[in-house]
């Protein structure tokens, strides 16, 4: 097993820790991971993507150029990434900032869910769409377990925001209810 993804968005939309996370849950189950963060020239507000690599054997190289899957948070990183996905791969769309109409590919599995209102209305934070994107996307690959996932929050998250937990798992369990529900 190989798998890469790309995640994208803007500094300030939780990217890296969404990366970071994927990437704990995959060593809890005991894959081998590579996670490379790419910044823009500022943090928040800026553009931030990173790669994240899981296999069963050893990693190469973190570098992805071809992803399997992309999460894309904003317009300028549907732009970016889009093109480079590989045919049959998976985007997850914050249809909440980007139209699904703005996806040009016809040859890719799109899943466009209004992150932003969903995390806002359901979870009562917009700020966690990114955890909605993360459940989601791990519910649609398959690449590890929501119970991974979940678990593997206690590792990504600062201690101090560790009461943060129940509130983040509840993002990640939506998004993945969404994904199976549209799948």
């Amino acid at each position: 097993m190989y798998y890469d993804v790309i995640m994208a968005g803007f500094g300030g939309q939780g990217i890296m820790l969404i990366g970071n996370l994927l990437a704990y849950a995959a060593i809890r189950e005991n894959k081998n991971v590579t996670y490379l963060p790419s910044y823009g020239v500022e943090m928040r507000g800026g553009t931030a993507n990173c790669a994240v690599v899981i296999s069963d054997r050893e990693i190469g190289s973190p570098v992805v150029g071809r992803p399997e899957s992309a999460i894309v948070m904003n317009r300028p990183s549907l732009v970016k990434f889009e093109p480079r996905l590989r045919e049959g791969g998976i985007l997850v769309l914050n249809s909440s900032l980007v139209p699904p109409a703005e996806v040009t590919r016809g040859d890719i599995d799109v899943l466009a869910l209004p992150l932003n209102q969903l995390a806002g209305d359901q979870v009562g934070n917009a700020r966690l769409a990114n955890m909605v994107a993360i459940g989601a996307f791990v519910a649609r690959s398959g690449v590890v377990a929501i119970a991974s996932l979940v678990a593997a929050l206690e590792d990504a998250l600062n201690p101090k925001y560790h009461k943060m937990i129940p509130v983040n798992e509840q993002a990640i369990e939506l998004g993945a209810a969404r994904a199976e529900k549209t799948a």
